[in-house]
């Protein structure tokens, strides 16, 4: 399977890093808009007098319509560079949300949503296209560990950060920070140096010289990929990877979401520990996604990686289901629980990156985010559901399903490239 490399002895390392420092602001803005109504979702049902399944159903339209979108969004970054497509999504999303400060509809959330949901559409095309184009090949691993833990940070901050401020000024002041942050990172992206061709230091694993034409035959292939279409880069490796996605989706979902409700509602813990159990585990994924960025760079074995640490994490989340700890020890077992999740994600993003040909990794990763948005639709509603009917243990209980299966489809993929590579 091609790949997409970068001559690193021509990129300038300070370019390389204001790059990734923007682009990861950006995935952080991005995290935090994903648990902002979440973060409020206990306030919200007081504010709006709205049920946990209504408020699902604000998360579905985001996912719905981030996933319809996502894909071709991938097309457009692959064919017009993703710089202007990441600075829209910033701005739209920023607007979604400082809209809600002045309308508090239920009608107008749903609508909020959804602009919502289109905005978060550009990030992973965009994102990692241009992270694929820009940082230097040995340094990838690292590089993706830096902007997924950007991600992670985001979602970590956004619950404590947004109800002090919702505690200290109100709700609407909540989405207020929402929107300037998303507006401040497009500034950034606005003054970011102007992109590298696209074509640049691309090289194909299938043409290993370093001729001159083995580059102008993959040159070549490159401008047809960026110029293709979303079935070209279709086939059982990109599907796999997006149900991979879908499943991550749905235990993140699970783990995130509705951790705090689950908490209060099945366990019987304060609102406090609640709290302070996701801001354990999501503290604890970011620390792990860096964790996981050397051993993404040391090792090729990608899928063994990620079969291992949500296998182990699996058996963590089965024992918060069914066990009622003391406080200290659920925000340990969430808090390792966090990391073994975390510390899979920079070997994910390297799967993903392997299965994409020259010229179209904003395709692929389009394609395949598009599982966290399928997680993300059907999520929010089965476990808004499972709230309302008494049943909060199974939030857990669901998560634990989930990375099991997640865990096998990694031992899958580790088989099927080894049979790729032979």
């Amino acid at each position: 399977m091609a790949t997409q490399s970068i001559d690193h002895a021509a990129v300038e390392p300070a370019r390389e890093l204001s790059t990734l420092g923007v682009v990861s602001s950006a995935h952080l803005v991005s995290h935090l808009h994903l648990m902002v109504l979440p973060a409020l979702m206990y306030l919200l049902t007081d504010r709006m007098q709205v049920s946990y399944t209504e408020l699902g159903l604000a998360l579905t339209a985001f996912s719905l319509v981030s996933g319809l979108t996502q894909a071709p969004m991938g097309v457009l970054v692959d064919r017009i560079g993703g710089r202007v497509v990441l600075m829209s999504g910033l701005v739209l999303g920023g607007a979604a949300f400082a809209s809600l400060s002045v309308f508090d509809s239920y009608t107008w959330l749903i609508t909020a949503a959804v602009l919502a949901g289109l905005a978060n559409c550009v990030y992973h095309p965009a994102d990692y296209s241009i992270l694929s184009t820009e940082i230097s090949e040995r340094r990838m691993g690292r590089a993706f560990s830096v902007h997924t833990f950007a991600g992670f940070a985001g979602s970590a901050i956004a619950p404590p950060l947004l109800l002090a401020i919702a505690g200290w000024a109100g709700v609407g002041a909540s989405f207020i920070f929402a929107g300037l942050c998303a507006w401040a990172v497009a500034a950034l992206v606005l003054l970011m140096p102007a992109a590298r061709p696209i074509l640049a230091g691309v090289r194909s694993a299938a043409t290993p010289g370093g001729g001159k034409g083995a580059r102008s035959g993959t040159k070549d292939a490159a401008r047809g990929a960026a110029n293709g279409n979303l079935l070209e880069v279709l086939n059982p490796t990109v599907l796999g990877l997006t149900l991979f996605f879908t499943l991550l989706g749905l235990s993140g979902s699970a783990m995130s979401s509705f951790a705090i409700a689950a908490l209060i509602d099945g366990h019987g813990v304060a609102p406090s520990v609640a709290t302070a159990a996701l801001t354990g585990y999501l503290t604890a994924s970011a620390a792990g996604v860096l964790a996981g960025g050397p051993v993404a760079d040391r090792t090729t074995r990608h899928g063994l990686v990620a079969a291992a640490g949500f296998g182990i994490a699996a058996v963590l989340a089965l024992i918060i289901a069914v066990a009622t700890l003391p406080a200290p020890v659920l925000v340990v077992a969430m808090a390792l629980t966090g990391f073994l999740y975390g510390i899979v994600q920079p070997a994910r993003d390297m799967l993903v990156r392997k299965a994409a040909p020259p010229g179209a990794t904003g395709r692929v990763f389009g394609i395949v985010s598009t599982g966290f948005n399928i997680g993300g639709i059907i999520g929010p509603v089965l476990f808004g559901l499972l709230m309302d009917n008494g049943l909060p243990r199974w939030i857990f209980g669901l998560a634990v399903i989930f990375m099991t299966t997640t865990a096998v489809l990694g031992i899958l993929e580790e088989r099927r490239a080894r049979l790729r590579a032979a």
